[in-house]
């Protein structure tokens, strides 16, 4: 079964940290950029943050710069989000999307043109951070 599974999410204090993985099976993962996004209640999705298929460039949107941290290890067929100082507005539900048709640097996963982003191969089901105290 050709699949993105993630795992990791949960609830965390504002100063705290998770780490949220992004297994895949049925498919080589190295063939693919890997995006992590992000949906907040009553929002749409964004883009937070993505990693071309062999690491070579990395993007992060403004708010999580600085705190995120995007990883693959291609030999684990996995990619990792570390998340650092997480506040409460990182509130959400992330998913991870593989994309094979990535061209040029990371940032063209993850940033939406024309209110669109790129049509993704797979996408995984999500998992929920809440971030409270």
């Amino acid at each position: 079964q050709l699949q993105l599974v993630e795992s990791g999410g949960g609830l965390v204090q504002p100063g705290g940290s998770l780490r949220l993985s992004c297994a895949a099976s049925g498919f080589a993962l190295d063939y693919y950029a890997i995006g992590w996004f992000r949906q907040a209640s009553g929002k749409e999705r964004e883009g937070i943050s993505c990693i071309s298929s062999q690491g070579a460039t990395t993007y992060y949107t403004d708010s999580v710069k600085g705190r995120f941290t995007i990883s693959r290890d291609n030999n684990k067929n996995t990619a990792f989000l570390q998340l650092n100082g997480l506040k409460p507005e990182d509130t959400g539900v992330y998913y991870c999307a593989a994309y094979s048709k990535l061209f040029g640097d990371a940032q063209n996963m993850c940033v939406s043109r024309n209110g669109q982003y790129p049509n993704m191969d797979y996408w995984g089901k999500g998992t929920e951070v809440t971030v409270s105290s």
